[in-house]
């Protein structure tokens, strides 16, 4: 051993000597390409795996006397992996605006993309026939009003004769009874009773003539009257008609179609405008028939809008189409977002992402199993010497690397996610410093 540090000092001595004995130029550019010939050669070594360097921890850790372990922190996921679609923006609901009556647009006042109010005057269409209409029918109202008047007169004229010829058969009917009763005695002559007898018989019947004729006149009038209600209707419906000759917007929205212009002439039915209901969006994507048993109604979504990325938009499904397309074996579905501010319009890309309705449960990689244990951090265990306890756990499905805990560990507590050596139930181990910190 002496002979060979001897030897190597003087491979030392020989190599500073030789740096010495160098011309400035010459040695420099020399030393320089060999540095850089060894840093490239340093650089060019494949980097180590992961295994590789937890077994290289693991075989230093037991050199310390406790083997060097990656810790993790346990928390709850989805090993469901979300079903993200992409669809278009269109209005929750979409009106169409349409002449009710025949008539030339005079004005319209919006264009497309013009926001609009329930009840909004947004056009007016040439309401002069309908004018003329409501006149002429006021004008028929007011003689049927003028005719129940007359009848009315009439009838007031007839109650009084009635009322004339009760009193006046009132009287003859006593006089025919007194008169009857002197010719029983003899006083008068019986001619003289019978024609009062005769005459109280006439006055009854003129009475019951009178009445008839009140009986009548009240026909008449109720008939009348009826004709005055349905000319009321008639002068109401004229009236209602010509308010459609002012073009009112059904709904708050934006314009999305302008379908005519004025000067043109409408006629019932013709389509003006088309208006979009924007205080929400809708958003119907394809979704395939295998996936389908996985989205319900009423299931909670998360969209994005490539306009807006860096926003996130919560829906819910509310329709799934009950029919497939039969080629492409895809079914429309209808999701439906917020759209408080306005700032979501027609026809944006919209990705829909939709959230698993599975149980969240506490998910660690595949690596912290061994042999159905996982191994848990002592809370008790001082931080300069910590050490494990084996727990036995249950299992789930497995995904990507990644196992389901269903019962064994809870979330917040610390586990052994990576072990350069197989643990045992209160094995001491050092923390790597890829270990997670308790917050």
């Amino acid at each position: 051993m002496p002979h060979k540090e001897t030897s190597k000092q003087q491979n030392n001595n020989f190599f500073l000597s030789g740096y010495r004995l160098l011309p400035f130029s010459g040695g420099l550019i020399a030393c320089v390409l060999s540095l850089g010939l060894l840093s490239t050669s340093c650089g060019s070594l494949p980097p180590e795996s992961a295994d590789a360097q937890s077994q290289r921890r693991g075989r230093e850790g037991k050199k310390g006397g406790a083997t060097a372990v990656d810790v993790a922190i346990a928390r709850t996921s989805s090993l469901q992996q979300e079903q993200s679609l992409t669809g278009t923006t269109t209005p929750f609901r979409t009106v169409s605006l349409r002449s009710q009556v025949e008539g030339r647009l005079l004005a319209l006042n919006v264009d497309v993309g013009d926001k609009v109010d329930r009840g909004q005057v947004i056009g007016q269409i040439d309401d002069a026939l309908l004018r003329t209409t409501i006149n002429q029918a006021e004008a028929e109202l007011a003689s049927l009003k003028s005719e129940v008047a007359r009848i009315n007169a009439q009838i007031s004229n007839a109650r009084t004769e009635v009322e004339r010829t009760r009193l006046q058969l009132q009287q003859q009917q006593a006089d025919s009874q007194r008169q009857q009763k002197l010719a029983e005695v003899g006083a008068i002559a019986k001619q003289t009773a019978e024609q009062a007898r005769t005459e109280a018989q006439t006055a009854a019947q003129v009475l019951r003539a009178a009445q008839e004729s009140v009986r009548v006149e009240q026909q008449t009038l109720a008939a009348a009257e009826g004709r005055v209600v349905a000319q009321q209707a008639a002068v109401a419906e004229a009236q209602e008609r010509r308010s459609y000759a002012r073009l009112i917007s059904p709904i708050s929205g934006a314009v999305l179609v302008r379908v005519t212009e004025p000067g043109n002439l409408l006629q019932p039915g013709n389509e003006v405008l088309q208006i979009g209901d924007f205080n929400r969006v809708k958003v119907e994507v394809q979704v395939s028939e295998l996936e389908l048993a996985k989205i319900k109604v009423g299931q909670s979504v998360q969209v994005r809008l490539d306009a807006f990325p860096n926003q996130t938009y919560p829906g819910k499904v509310t329709r799934i189409s009950p029919a497939a397309d039969p080629t492409a074996r895809l079914v429309p579905v209808e999701v439906v977002i917020p759209n408080q501010n306005g700032q979501i319009s027609s026809g944006l890309l919209a990705r829909v992402d939709f959230t698993s309705q599975e149980q969240a449960r506490v998910v660690i990689p595949q690596t912290a199993l061994q042999q159905g244990k996982i191994f848990v951090l002592n809370s008790s265990s001082s931080e300069e010497k910590p050490k494990v306890s084996a727990r036995e756990v249950t299992v789930g499905k497995k995904v990507d690397g990644k196992v389901e805990i269903l019962s064994g560990l809870q979330p917040g507590e610390k586990f052994v996610a990576r072990s350069g050596e197989p643990l045992k139930d209160g094995a001491a181990v050092r923390l790597s410093i890829l270990s997670e910190k308790g917050e």
